[in-house]
C-alpha cells in the first residue's frame, strides 16, 4: 500500500493536534504509516453511522413513527430497551467468533449491512405499517437492527485499537460526532419545514437516508488496512463466559469501570422521558420532532470534539465530569414544569435540556469508550468490550423496566430527580478509577 499523500498527513496532523503521524502507541508498527487513510475513513464510517443512529433514534424518530402508523402506545416503551439491550446483548456471545477471524473489519462490515438492510424494511413500514401488526413488525426489524448494532458495535472498537494509536482515538471519536451532528441538524431544520404536514412519506425518507449512512460506514470499514491479529484463544459463548467472570473477580479496574458505567446510564434513561415532556406539548407534528432534531445535532456538534481532546488526556474525568453535567440537566428538566404557564406548555424547555443533556451524554459516551478501549490489551480488548457491553445490557433491560415503572408511580420529574441522585454516584465512582492514558 503506497505511503498517504502529504496533504492527507498534514489534515491529519492538524485534526488530531500532532506534529508526526508516525507516532504510534499500542499499535503495530506495521499499522503506522497506514494511520492516517485508516484515520479517515474511521471519521466517514463513523458519521454515517452515527447520522443513520439519529435518523433512527428510539428516543426520537421511532416513537413518531409508532405514532404515524397508530400502533398501541405500549410498544412504544419497548424502543429504547430494545434499541440498547438488544445491541449490547450478544456480544459476549459473538466476542469468541470475532477472535477467531485475523481481520476484524469483515466482521464490522457485516454489521453495517444487516443495519442498513434493517433501516430500509423500517421505511417501508412507514408507508405501508398500520395499527398493532405494524407495531409489531416495527419492534421485530428493531430487534434485528440491534443485532447488527452489537455486532458492529465489538468490531468496530477492536479494528479501533488496532489501526488507531493512543491518545488519538478520542480526538477521531470526538470529531466524528462533530461532524454527524452538522449533518443530523440539516435533516432536522428541514423536517421543520414539514409543521403539520403527514409524516408518512418523510419518515420514510429519512429511514432510507438512514440505510444510505449505515452502507457508507460498511463500504469504509472494508477499505480500512488492518493488519491480521492473533487468532489463539478464541472461545466458545460459555468458555466466554467463564473467562469473563474470571476477569470481573480478577480485575479490580475493569470491575470498578462497570460499576461506573453502570450508574451513569442515567444520562441513556432520562433522553427519552425529557423528550417525553417536549412531545406531550407539541403532539406528534413533524415540527416538533424537526426542533428536538435540530437540538440534538446541534449539540453533538459543539460536544464530541471537545469531549474527544479531554479524553485523550483523561477519560476518567471526562466520565467524572458527565456524571455531575447529567445531575444538573435532570434537575433542571424536573424543575422546569414549575415555569409559568406560558413556558411550561412549549416545547422549547424541553428541547434546550435536551439538548444539554444530549451534549453531557457524548462526555458519557466518549470517556467510557476511550477508558475501556485503553485500558484494556490488543489480546483481551474485544471480550473487555463484548463483556461489558453485554452487562450493561443486561441492566438496561432490569433497569428499563423498573423506570418505567417509577414513572408511572411517581411522575416523570420526580424520576428526573432520582436520575439525578444516580448520575451523582456515577461522579463520585468514575473520580476513584485510575488513570489508563498514560
Amino acid at each position: 500500500m503506497a505511503a498517504p499523500d502529504i496533504s492527507q498527513t498534514r489534515l491529519f496532523e492538524w485534526l488530531t493536534g500532532d506534529d508526526d503521524s508516525r507516532m504510534c502507541k499500542d499499535i503495530p508498527e506495521e499499522a503506522c504509516a497506514e494511520q492516517p487513510r485508516n484515520f479517515f475513513l474511521h471519521l466517514l464510517a463513523a458519521l454515517g453511522n452515527k447520522l443513520a443512529d439519529e435518523l433512527s433514534s428510539a428516543r426520537l424518530v421511532l416513537p413518531w413513527l409508532m405514532g404515524v402508523i397508530g400502533a398501541p402506545v405500549w410498544m412504544v416503551g419497548l424502543l429504547v430497551p430494545i434499541r440498547e439491550s438488544g445491541s449490547l446483548l450478544p456480544q459476549l456471545f459473538v466476542a469468541g467468533f470475532i477472535r477467531l477471524q485475523p481481520q476484524r473489519k469483515w466482521a464490522w462490515v457485516m454489521g453495517g449491512v444487516l443495519q442498513a438492510a434493517s433501516a430500509l424494511l423500517l421505511a417501508l413500514l412507514a408507508l405501508f405499517g398500520s395499527g398493532g401488526l405494524g407495531g409489531a413488525l416495527v419492534l421485530a426489524v428493531l430487534v434485528a437492527l440491534s443485532l447488527a448494532r452489537g455486532l458492529s458495535s465489538i468490531a468496530t472498537k477492536d479494528v479501533l485499537g488496532k489501526t488507531i494509536s493512543k491518545q488519538r482515538r478520542g480526538t477521531l471519536m470526538g470529531w466524528s460526532g462533530s461532524v454527524a451532528g452538522a449533518v443530523t441538524l440539516a435533516a432536522g431544520a428541514v423536517l421543520m419545514l414539514f409543521d403539520e404536514r403527514p409524516g408518512e412519506l418523510a419518515l420514510a425518507v429519512l429511514l432510507i437516508i438512514a440505510a444510505l449512512g449505515w452502507a457508507l460506514n460498511a463500504l469504509c470499514a472494508a477499505r480500512i488496512v488492518e493488519s491480521p491479529g492473533a487468532v489463539e484463544g478464541g472461545e466458545n459463548a460459555w468458555d466466554s463466559i467463564k473467562l469473563g467472570l474470571r476477569l470481573m473477580r480478577d480485575d479490580h479496574t475493569f470491575r470498578h469501570f462497570n460499576v461506573a458505567r453502570a450508574l451513569l446510564l442515567a444520562s441513556a434513561l432520562a433522553l427519552p422521558y425529557i423528550a417525553l415532556l417536549g412531545q406531550q406539548q407539541s403532539g406528534t407534528e413533524l415540527g416538533g420532532l424537526g426542533i428536538l432534531i435540530v437540538v440534538s445535532g446541534l449539540a453533538g456538534m459543539l460536544a464530541s470534539p471537545l469531549w474527544g481532546k479531554r479524553a485523550d488526556a483523561s477519560s476518567r474525568r471526562v466520565m467524572r465530569d458527565a456524571g455531575l453535567g447529567t445531575t444538573l440537566c435532570c434537575l433542571l428538566v424536573a424543575a422546569a414544569a414549575w415555569l409559568p404557564g406560558g413556558w411550561s406548555e412549549t416545547v422549547w424547555p424541553y428541547a434546550l435540556g435536551y439538548g444539554l443533556l444530549i451534549m453531557v451524554h457524548a462526555g458519557v459516551r466518549l470517556g467510557r469508550k476511550t477508558y475501556l478501549v485503553d485500558m484494556a490489551s490488543q489480546d483481551q480488548r474485544a471480550l473487555y468490550v463484548a463483556l461489558s457491553n453485554t452487562l450493561t445490557g443486561a441492566l438496561m433491560l432490569l433497569v428499563g423496566g423498573g423506570i418505567g415503572a417509577l414513572a408511572q408511580w411517581l411522575g416523570t420529574t420526580a424520576l428526573l430527580a432520582i436520575l439525578a441522585a444516580t448520575a451523582l454516584c456515577a461522579a463520585a465512582s468514575a473520580q476513584r478509577l485510575p488513570e489508563v492514558e498514560q
